[in-house]
């Protein structure tokens, strides 16, 4: 039986320190890493090879996080988990780096056993055999076997995140889908921090409803969330 090929990850940090002990820690468990200490580099490299997933600074020279996000998942059409590294801590900020394609979000400083926990959370749903099925509610649908999402035979771009947040609110039309519930559907058991799935939920809300006048999308107060027409 041939050995298993290891994880190759991309590591875009201008903080040398940070970046030697991530790239340390993460190739002695077994990852394969590439390395880059600006925003251009970073984005050639996740433009020219194939990455299980990447991690990525904000705040970086030449071309910060959020334009690289945004250039890979709206022009390369890039859906490479991408895990987003930051000092800052705010709602505000955590909507812009979800919002610009980002599939996780870990603020400065954390524990690098949970950045290894993330990525590989990234990595095994990234692989996930997907159902030859499609949802539709109203004039919303998902392609499952292409990953297509159209509302009014318009598509949509949506993070792989968003992707499955609404795959598991089409799944469960017209019942409510607690804030429990979806977060283990959608990231396991390594949860994310209290904001993030509110922020996904802001970015799904603006891909899915502002540009169409509905509301498909609707929070039930001290409960969760569902999906259903009118």
């Amino acid at each position: 039986m041939y050995p298993r090929q290891p994880d190759n990850l991309l590591l875009v940090e201008d903080h040398a320190d940070i970046a030697e002990m991530l790239t340390s820690y993460l190739e002695g468990r077994g990852f394969a890493l590439d390395y880059a200490a600006d925003g251009l580099t970073g984005m050639h490299l996740a433009v020219k090879n194939r990455y299980d997933a990447i991690i990525l600074d904000l705040m970086l020279p030449g071309l910060d996080g959020l334009s690289i996000c945004q250039k890979l998942r709206h022009e390369a059409r890039d859906s490479t988990p991408i895990i987003m590294l930051t000092a800052r801590d705010t709602l505000d900020d955590k909507v812009r780096g979800l919002g610009s394609g980002a599939d996780d979000y870990l603020v400065k400083p954390f524990a690098i056993a949970e950045l290894e926990a993330r990525v590989r959370s990234q990595i095994r749903r990234s692989r996930g055999e997907v159902a030859q099925e499609c949802l539709r509610v109203d004039d919303l649908v998902v392609d499952l076997a292409t990953m297509r999402v159209e509302h009014r035979d318009q598509p949509l771009n949506l993070t792989p995140i968003g992707f499955r947040i609404l795959v598991e609110l089409m799944r469960a039309t017209p019942a409510v889908v607690t804030r429990q519930a979806l977060e283990r559907k959608v990231w396991g058991d390594i949860l994310p921090d209290s904001d993030t799935l509110r922020s996904h939920m802001y970015n799904l809300r603006k891909a899915v409803d502002k540009p169409f006048g509905t509301r498909l999308i609707k929070t039930v107060q001290s409960s969760g969330y569902r999906l259903c027409a009118g």
